[in-house]
């Protein structure tokens, strides 16, 4: 009897290690499959629910159908009509009459008809686009010091400001290169001009643009409202950052070989006092903790986040992610309907919406992507509302994302600089063109200003528009 109870003691004991070391087993297998899912989820990111770029997608998304369903190409039926204004009279440099000597149908003889002429505006280049002067500055004799003088020869060489300008708008607006710029003179223009000449006229241009990018940039720390962004640069194999401060009413672009909350500090202060847009980038928050500055956090990153987590494996995950998404849509739709509601009304609706979306935000189960959309929640879930209290603040960052595209596009067509030079080149350009844009200027005329004011002495023009 005694050794039947300790054979079934010890078959229990077996029993009992076989299903631990199932549990063991099992446990692992449950951390390998949350380990997989996240790897799925990561690889999952796409430019829709990540800040992700387009470019980076393994599969693009098929083209939208066409809006009317026919496909076809062209102008679209109900769509009003775009033509393009006609020059005025002052614009307009010759006036040709155009008469018919026979009839083109039979050969018969013809006279004017009393009817209004049909007309016609053509834009011509002339044969030579160019004009070429030799200045001869002429030896005057002092009568008084027996010395020879000679009047003074216009500055600038062997091009003129506006041609400058214009090989100035070839290399920074039209990302054309050097090589390119020097066909283009010898081909259109029929000026022949060495790589050097070129670059020495570029280095002088950005010379001309640098006291109204130091106006601006001194300027920078007392703006109300302010967006910023920042995107890769390339320098000789190395890394720089490319940072884009837009104002209301200018745009100011920084190179730097830092991504951190040092640039913000060297270019803002640590006293800035409006309120800064921007994502959720560690460098934003940091100056923002550091020196009690306000921020706008971009809604639309906070949405793109989010979608991330309603497709995530994880059931918990998103579901989360889908109440979330929900305020989120409760929020804009609300925006969306300002212009439709009184100005008391559209608050109350707008802070039932804010309250709702933290809410539901801070409440998240225990998995590691949820639990980090609720800490920022918790942590700065007001700093995504700046856009409630302050005028002229954005919900979004789409301002610097949007003025810090033909970065991105010229980072791709040049690939970056090869020194100091072409970086202050490249800051005082893209503001200029920046800023231009932002005003409705031309961006020629301005270069075209600016230069001349430099090598005449004159003060430069600024990329501020005059006050009232």
């Amino acid at each position: 009897m005694l050794g039947l109870v300790a054979q079934q003691e010890t078959r229990i004991r077996q029993l009992l290690e076989h299903v631990a070391q199932r549990d063991r087993r099992i446990a692992e297998l449950e951390r390998q499959v949350a380990d997989l899912s996240a790897q799925v989820a990561r690889l999952l990111k796409n430019s829709s629910n990540s800040s992700k770029p387009p470019s980076s997608d393994i599969v693009k998304p098929p083209r939208p159908p066409a809006c009317n369903g026919s496909g076809k190409i062209g102008g679209q039926p109900g769509h009003p009509r775009h033509e393009r204004e006609p020059f005025g009279p002052d614009e307009i440099d010759r006036v040709e009459g155009l008469d018919l000597q026979e009839c083109p149908s039979c050969g018969g003889r013809v006279k004017r008809a009393g009817v209004a002429p049909r007309v016609t505006q053509q834009v011509e280049l002339i044969d030579k686009p160019v004009e070429v002067v030799e200045y001869r500055s002429g030896g005057f004799v002092c009568l008084r010091c027996r010395k020879i003088h000679y009047a003074p020869l216009p500055a600038g060489g062997l091009f003129g400001p506006r041609l400058r300008a214009l090989a100035a708008y070839l290399k920074g607006a039209c990302h054309a290169s050097f090589s390119t710029i020097r066909k283009f003179c010898r081909d259109a223009l029929g000026v022949t001009i060495s790589r050097g000449q070129l670059a020495k006229i570029i280095q002088k241009a950005g010379e001309a643009m640098s006291p109204a990018y130091d106006d601006l940039r001194r300027g920078l720390p007392l703006e109300k409202v302010l967006n910023v962004d920042e995107t890769g640069h390339k320098e000789k194999g190395k890394g720089y950052w490319a940072w884009c401060f837009r104002a209301k009413l200018y745009t100011l672009f920084k190179i730097d070989p830092s991504r951190g909350s040092e640039v913000l500090l060297e270019m803002l202060g640590r006293q800035y006092d409006g309120v800064l847009g921007c994502d959720y980038f560690s460098a934003y928050r940091k100056y923002m903790g550091d020196f009690n500055i306000q921020v706008q956090f971009c809604l639309a990153h906070l949405i793109r986040d989010v979608k991330f987590l309603t497709a995530h494996p994880d059931r918990a995950t998103a579901a989360y992610g889908g109440r979330v998404l929900e305020r989120l849509r409760g929020l804009f739709h609300v925006i969306h309907r300002r212009e439709k509601m009184e100005g008391a009304r559209f608050q109350r609706e707008l802070e039932k919406a804010r309250r709702e979306l933290i809410a539901v935000g801070k409440r998240a189960p225990q998995r590691s992507e949820a639990r980090n959309i609720a800490q920022r929640f918790r942590r700065h879930g007001e700093a995504y509302f700046q856009f409630m209290t302050t005028p002229g603040v954005e919900p979004t960052n789409n301002l610097a994302e949007q003025a810090i595209r033909f970065v991105v596009l010229d980072r791709h067509v040049t690939q970056g600089t090869r020194g100091e030079r072409g970086r202050r080149w490249c800051e005082r350009i893209w503001t200029a063109i920046a800023t231009c844009q932002q005003q409705g200027k031309s961006v020629f005329e301005y270069l075209s200003q600016t230069i001349s004011a430099h090598f005449t002495g004159r003060a430069t023009p600024s990329l501020l528009p005059a006050g009232p």
